[in-house]
């Protein structure tokens, strides 16, 4: 018997309880041995639930229980979420989260800790949800330099734009409509102005470039800014409007990562990634572009890869996936990241023509002007639209 303890009994938590009663007899086939949850610990009373003995408010009773392998987090949020998954490691458990605030934060300090204690620590569902991506690109894309991740990776937000572009609606009104629908907390702002897309991109750079980067040193721009409008002509130069993160490296070595509203092609795939879908492009210098796509979050399907990891904990398998435990030094100035922009404006047609040239192509739209930059860096883009106009806004093109 495998016993082990869940921190946390809310969407996710309660996912991997109810996983691990409807499949039991499969999971154990896979495991070798019957699984049994041991302890949950969640501050809040479940006595409906058929577990309700197992609940603990003293995460004490968890970490001295010997016969306790594996502790499972889904608590959210940084605290007490890293202290109580450090204490868990440092005491001989393997630790299998969902929390990608903690893994984004924390991470390299944390596998550090697992490796040396002879434990591990995975976070399948940190990213993507049900999808798999952080084992492929672990192991089945080691061959691979990475030249580039760019994801989908916040549902509500691909399903606000995604509305807006199918019927024609207005920021304010999708967001409602996801928050009617329960894609979109009563509070959304780590979705809608990235933040939650930030640490997501921010695991899969470290992993991607084997260093750790911290969310607060990738550019985070949010879709609060973006009208049907910008959607509409988007669609006429033949592109949809996606918020990715995205880390690629550049021709000078560097690997310039960022989470931002993006023009992304109509033939690539990501373009037709709709509503609560996430999908996430990888580009290797062998296999080329491998597409992930899949739901992004629920209670089930981010239940899923939590039991994966949990079952390659009991198969042995994964100890050394992760990242050095230094601060990533191959993070480029975003500054000096040379792309090509849409900018929206109340600028003249004169003022811009000014700013970037006499042969920009300007198009008025109602009350503003539309037009690309051509492709020039970040640094040069932000300092003419700073001057022409504080409020304009700029989607890259995903080269």
């Amino acid at each position: 018997m495998i016993q082990v303890a869940i921190l946390g009994h809310g969407v996710v938590g309660s996912g991997v309880a109810e996983v691990l009663r409807k499949n039991a007899a499969g999971i154990a086939h896979k495991a070798g041995d019957a699984i049994e949850i041991k302890r949950i610990l969640d501050l809040r009373e479940f006595p409906e639930t058929p577990y309700a003995d197992l609940f603990t408010k003293n995460f004490d009773d968890i970490l001295h229980d010997a016969d306790i392998r594996i502790v499972v987090e889904t608590m959210g949020g940084s605290h007490p979420a890293y202290e109580f998954s450090k204490r868990a490691l440092l005491a001989g458990k393997s630790v299998v989260t969902s929390n990608k605030e903690v893994v984004a934060n924390y991470g390299a300090e944390l596998l550090e800790i697992a490796r040396q204690n002879g434990v591990s620590y995975l976070f399948e569902a940190s990213v993507g949800g049900g999808i798999p991506i952080i084992r492929p690109m672990w192991q089945c894309l080691a061959a691979n330099r990475i030249r580039s991740v760019s994801g989908i990776l916040n549902g509500t937000c691909n399903y606000i734009l995604t509305k807006m572009a199918k019927e024609h609606a207005d920021f304010d009104a999708a967001l409602a409509e996801a928050q009617r629908l329960g894609y979109a907390e009563r509070n959304p702002a780590a979705d809608i102005e990235g933040t939650d897309t930030c640490r997501k991109i921010s695991i899969l750079t470290s992993l991607a470039y084997g260093e750790h980067v911290r969310p607060e040193r990738i550019l985070c721009e949010g879709i609060t800014n973006i009208t049907y409008d910008d959607i509409a002509y988007a669609e006429e130069c033949g592109y949809a409007v996606k918020l990715l993160g995205r880390a690629a490296r550049a021709e000078d070595g560097k690997v310039y990562a960022l989470t931002a509203p993006h023009l992304v092609p109509k033939d690539n795939a990501l373009a037709g990634v709709n509503d609560v879908y996430n999908g996430i492009l990888v580009v290797g210098n062998i296999v080329e572009d491998v597409l992930f796509c899949g739901r992004g979050a629920g209670s089930l399907p981010t239940a899923s890869a939590v039991m994966a990891d949990v079952l390659d904990v009991i198969r042995d398998c994964r100890k050394t996936i992760g990242w050095k435990n230094i601060e990533a030094t191959f993070l480029g100035d975003i500054g000096d990241h040379v792309t090509d922009c849409l900018i929206r404006t109340a600028a003249s047609e004169e003022a811009i023509k000014a700013a970037f040239g006499g042969q920009t192509a300007v198009q008025t739209r109602g009350e503003n002007r539309v037009f690309f930059t051509g492709k020039r860096s970040e640094r040069e883009i932000d300092e003419k639209c700073r001057a022409l106009d504080a409020a304009a806004l700029k989607l890259r093109v995903l080269a």
